[in-house]
């Protein structure tokens, strides 16, 4: 269930969800979602993520904030921003220096992927420079 509640939070962030790092000072701060918004977001999602608990999801993507962004147009950090990944070619986020065996992948990140990269980086791709152990 940990893994569908990430992967839930993880489409949404993914797909623009997610909030900002710390803003700038004169920045008002990004207001909660509303449960209705939320029921959106969520209806929008394919099963089984639609039924995710977005925010157990969203503690658990705490874990992945410290080396990604997920704005559009965030930065990259240690590893790359993860805005817009659903249907991206693995190892193709611009501006940023992936391992041989993520560049050579030759999958396009879906649900399937993710899960399965979450699950254990390592096993999933050898040779990824990503340090994350994986969910359990």
């Amino acid at each position: 269930m940990i893994r569908t509640t990430l992967a839930a939070l993880s489409l949404l962030a993914l797909s623009a969800c997610g909030e900002p790092g710390p803003a700038a000072p004169s920045t008002p701060p990004k207001p909660a979602m509303t449960p209705e918004q939320k029921a959106v977001l969520l209806a929008a999602l394919p099963s089984p993520y639609n039924q995710g608990d977005l925010d157990n999801g969203r503690r658990v993507f705490a874990r992945c904030r410290s080396c990604h962004t997920v704005t559009e147009g965030g930065p990259n950090m240690t590893g790359p921003n993860l805005y817009g990944v659903f249907g991206r070619q693995a190892g193709t986020a611009p501006n940023y220096t992936y391992s041989a065996a993520v560049k050579n992948a030759g999958f396009a990140w879906d649900a399937e992927h993710l899960d399965q990269w979450l699950e254990n980086p390592h096993t999933f791709l050898r040779g990824t420079k990503m340090s994350f152990a994986g969910l359990p």
